[in-house]
């Protein structure tokens, strides 16, 4: 036996037409068959939804099924519709609610023509290119107008005579059974696939579909500041549209090659700087690698392990606002390893004369040191 109606549609007892109406259009378009191929838990839910939808919106139906149950239903002689005679999700929507429904919104129009379909591609870049902006090329396939036929499907210089099947209109009358009677329906000529017309001699080159798969090259320009992951959309570059519609969109997604020089934080750069252990309690000038090439930094006397050095505007540009951000240098203080027996010598003296005032002592802890340069970062 069937789940209770009002259940399966997610309505009160009480709901009225408006109600029951839109409860079922929203889930035939989440269970139905052709959102969910090879679903058959989705599909089984779906004749279950769309029979509810059957009695409750029937007055007589539903006055049956408040007093008697679906037994009651079925001693009257009701029997559920079945879809499967249905073309798609569209056809239902239209016997159910008119044309209007399955015209517009989230399936799209079947009487007009039909828009193309957006094509995916991939652009790999340095981080240097990324930083900076730049403009390459892309190689890309998209569904294109034949060269050949120039779309039409025919042979050039031959004649393109009307269907007969369809008596040139593109569409066909059929007839189903609805839960209001029977119903016309309109679907697409399956000779001309929706044309109208039939090309006498086939074009050689695309067998009269009028579009062939074609290699493409187009230039993008890449804005300076783009991140990894990030899409470039380019309208008009996708697939070819039926005759009178658009074409459709190439969406480009950028991937950032990794630098290992480099780790990127939102627009900052953050590289490491190792500088020997006499050399950061001395201080000094160092070389560090920017994006723009090497840029000397000054460490200061007595520099700690995890310190960070700031380079004012040597990262990455904001993507909107064109503003650069920093590289942050973190001092990686580096301890001498393999001594000679004079350095080892040299390393005693100076640590024989070392004091309380010079000797490293600490003024916050450890763990204060570790949040200072987490904050930091």
């Amino acid at each position: 036996m069937p789940a209770d109606a009002y259940e399966l549609l997610g309505v009160p007892r009480d709901a009225d037409e408006t109600q029951i109406k839109k409860a079922f259009r929203k889930l035939a378009r989440e269970l139905h068959p052709d959102v969910n191929p090879d679903d058959s838990a989705a599909e089984s839910r779906f004749k279950e939804v769309a029979e509810a939808y059957e009695i409750l919106s029937d007055p007589d139906r539903r006055a049956t099924y408040d007093r008697y149950g679906y037994e009651g239903l079925r001693s009257g002689g009701y029997t559920p519709t079945d879809f499967g005679a249905f073309g798609g999700l569209s056809d239902i929507l239209d016997a159910f609610f008119g044309a209007a429904a399955g015209g517009g919104g989230f399936f799209g129009g079947r009487g007009g023509p039909a828009a193309g379909g957006d094509v995916a591609a991939t652009l790999t870049i340095d981080l240097a290119d990324a930083a900076r902006g730049t403009s390459t090329e892309l190689a890309y396939e998209v569904v294109a107008r034949c060269s050949h036929c120039h779309g039409n499907g025919a042979e050039p210089g031959t004649p393109i005579k009307s269907c007969d099947r369809c008596g040139g209109s593109g569409r066909l009358q059929g007839v189903s059974r609805t839960p209001f009677g029977q119903g016309v329906r309109s679907v697409q000529c399956d000779t001309c696939h929706g044309d109208g017309k039939i090309p006498e001699t086939p074009c050689t080159e695309c067998a009269a579909r009028g579009r062939t798969l074609e290699d493409r090259t187009l230039r993008v320009d890449v804005p300076a500041g783009i991140a990894d992951g990030q899409r470039i959309r380019l309208g008009g570059h996708g697939h070819m549209g039926d005759p009178g519609a658009p074409d459709g969109d190439l969406y480009v997604t950028v991937r950032v090659r990794a630098d290992e020089r480099f780790v990127r934080d939102g627009n900052d750069l953050v590289t490491a700087l190792d500088v020997p252990a006499p050399l950061a309690a001395l201080g000094g000038s160092f070389a560090v690698p920017t994006l723009d090439g090497p840029a000397e930094v000054e460490i200061k006397p007595g520099t700690q392990p995890g310190e960070i050095v700031v380079l004012r505007g040597k990262g990455v540009p904001d993507l909107r606002r064109g503003r650069p951000g920093d590289l942050r240098v973190v001092v990686n203080v580096v301890i001498p390893r393999a001594l000679t027996r004079e350095q080892k010598e040299l390393l005693r003296e100076l640590a024989d004369s070392l004091t309380d005032e010079n000797a490293g002592e600490q003024h916050e802890s450890v763990l204060g040191k570790l949040r200072r340069v987490l904050r930091a970062s």
